[in-house]
């Protein structure tokens, strides 16, 4: 690519940044475009799982570069499939936008670790258009406690690294490897270095909890992500960092496969995102 480009590519990216608040995601992650249509991240070993680097890291790493490819229209759906297990080293992201029409973008973005491809998502954009009356929200009548209201738990950080960086916060519902019958969990969630509200921080929060099924077990499985999908369902007004009440809830596990629905809403109870996973259940029996 031409020095010039390359600048103004830079440049650009930079405002972007600052527009919209990001640079605590920036940070986290070594955020940055490396050529045309191509840019680079790395995930550290404070941000891994069970045995690599944080499934919701790399959705909102798609998220986050297809949103600044086309910074003139919002995200509206992500849809990442894992093709290989992530491991240390630097994640190349190549984005492909294709136009659909007047005003939806997508964004094919391939993910890959020493020429090896480990993920790739397709990323829905479109422009938003004004509210009015006869729009449909989803407000939540269920009242839970408020997050300053709720003990925080934490997730072993030296059995999943990434727990260290949350401030989680369980309302109700049943505790991971607890034996319930309740294959649910609800808790508020932020990360401990404060990171603007968009749809790239929202997916990184859909997959903080542990998988759904975890409540009904005594001890951990190995459960891993194939394919995660979520959906923008209102407009993010205010970017301001906020606690995200995220409730995970497992619709089925039997054959060896496992999936979750998520709803994330915020502290009026408004619903800003759904996501469905579906995974893998490695060593499943029968309890």
């Amino acid at each position: 690519m031409p020095t010039e480009l390359r600048e103004a590519t830079h440049y650009d990216f930079l405002g972007f940044v600052k527009q919209l608040g990001r640079q605590a995601l920036v940070d986290e992650f070594s955020v940055k475009p490396i050529g045309e249509g191509t840019w680079s991240a790395d995930i550290d070993r404070s941000w891994w799982g069970w045995s690599g680097p944080h499934g919701g890291v790399i959705a909102a790493l798609a998220g986050h570069v297809a949103a600044a490819a086309v910074p003139d229209r919002s995200v509206r759906a992500l849809d990442l499939r894992f093709l290989g297990r992530p491991a240390d080293g630097e994640l190349v992201l190549t984005l492909l936008e294709k136009k659909i029409g007047g005003s939806t973008r997508i964004v094919d973005v391939g993910i890959t670790q020493g020429g090896r491809d480990v993920a790739a998502a397709t990323v829905t954009l479109g422009r938003e258009g004004p509210a009015s009356p006869a729009d449909i929200v989803d407000v939540s009548a269920d009242v839970v406690a408020r997050p300053e209201d709720c003990e925080p738990f934490m997730i072993p950080p030296e059995i999943v690294p990434m727990g260290g960086h949350l401030d989680l916060r369980p309302t109700d519902g049943a505790l991971p490897l607890t034996g319930s019958e309740d294959a649910w969990m609800r808790a508020w969630i932020s990360t401990r270095t404060p990171m603007s509200m968009d749809f790239a921080y929202l997916a990184l929060l859909a997959d903080c909890l542990p998988p759904g099924v975890f409540p009904t077990l005594s001890a951990p499985l190995a459960v891993p992500t194939v394919a995660f999908s979520m959906h923008a369902a209102a407009a993010l007004d205010d970017p301001s960092p906020a606690p995200v009440l995220v409730h995970t809830r497992n619709v089925s596990t039997s054959g060896g496969w496992s999936v979750d629905d998520t709803t994330l809403r915020d502290e009026s109870g408004r619903l800003l995102a759904t996501a469905r996973q579906s995974r893998r259940v490695l060593g499943w029996h029968a309890r």
